[in-house]
């Protein structure tokens, strides 16, 4: 079965850019009609879409992250990976990344990674 791995530091200083990166096996990022989504839960706080980047390449994101977030992808590793510039401590979360999939009523998580705490402090 298909199955995801984040990695990627833990701690990340206010200001500078968090990177993660997720390794997909099992199953291939191209495969059609799949997202590959990074989700974000911060303390207290409930899950939050940060964005995707779909089979063929194109990436969107979340209004509110939209300005400082990149998803990007490597098909050659079947990883894809999430740059959030300029964090604060706002931004300290556990991360996952996850694959969507769409149904005729709804769309949903079939595989998530095991999530990556993510410390912004300085």
């Amino acid at each position: 079965q298909v199955q995801l791995q984040e990695s990627g530091p833990g701690l990340v200083k206010p200001s500078q850019t968090l990177s993660l990166t997720c390794t997909v096996s099992g199953g291939s990022i191209t495969t059609n009609l799949y997202f590959w989504s990074w989700i974000r839960q911060a303390p207290g706080k409930g899950l939050e879409w940060i964005g995707y980047i779909s089979w063929s390449g194109s990436a969107y994101y979340g209004p509110s992250l939209k300005s400082r977030t990149s998803i990007t992808r490597d098909t050659s590793n079947n990883q894809f990976s999430l740059q959030l510039k300029s964090v604060t401590p706002e931004d300290t979360a556990v991360y996952y990344c996850a694959r969507v999939t769409v149904t005729t009523t709804t769309w949903a998580v079939d595989y998530w990674g095991q999530g990556t705490q993510v410390t912004v402090s300085s």
